[in-house]
């Protein structure tokens, strides 16, 4: 039986939109966006996952940058929302903007100088910190960022969540990168897993 991954603020159907774990044959994806352009399986926003998707029924959640376009007060509702809809075994991995190194880049080059190129085109501090400048003017304002995140932070909210045990890293890309854990999560087998991984240093600090 295949394990079930939830991908909330999924965007667009696009493999690479997925951590690549996910991508093989042992998942099946269930993706839940706000937008009903981009087609999602199940139509509506993290803050209404408690009504949206059933209790303890997936084995992952992928959170990649949605966290940071809710409110603040959202934030740790939305994180206790992922952990009910896993499994006891279950696990989510979460990603999202780093203000620390976003802060760095800033003071270093600017907040305007181009950090990196993206699918999306050209990313500047700037739209790390409130957005998607090109998506909000085209009249996406749903990219706008609400919130941000710190190592500290992020892992202090998702302990307030309920999760049994959770690691925050830096990654390499002005990003964070979360692991957590729910009570009976394997940690034998995730790290066999994500064996190779930008996230096998976080399943070594967990075990």
């Amino acid at each position: 039986m295949k394990k079930l991954v939830l991908n909330v603020g999924s965007g667009a159907p696009a493999n690479e939109r997925l951590y690549p774990v996910f991508r093989t044959s042992e998942w099946s994806e269930t993706r839940l966006d706000l937008d009903a352009t981009v087609t999602p399986d199940i139509l509506g926003s993290i803050t209404e996952l408690d009504r949206l998707v059933t209790s303890r029924h997936f084995d992952a959640v992928w959170s990649s940058h949605s966290l940071e376009h809710l409110d603040s007060h959202e934030v740790v509702d939305a994180l206790s929302s992922f952990r009910r809809a896993l499994k006891p075994t279950g696990f989510a991995l979460v990603t999202c903007p780093d203000l620390m190194a976003i802060a760095r880049l800033v003071i270093d080059g600017g907040i305007e100088d181009v950090a990196y190129v993206s699918s999306m085109g050209p990313i500047r501090p700037l739209d790390m910190l409130y957005g998607h400048s090109a998506s909000i003017e085209a009249g996406r304002k749903y990219m706008a960022h609400k919130t941000g995140f710190t190592q500290e932070r992020l892992g202090r909210a998702a302990v307030a969540a309920g999760f049994a045990e959770t690691v925050v890293l830096e990654g390499e890309n002005f990003d964070l990168w979360a692991i957590c854990l729910m009570p009976e999560a394997n940690k034998s087998w995730l790290s066999k897993v994500f064996a190779g991984s930008n996230i096998e240093p976080l399943i070594r600090a967990a075990a």
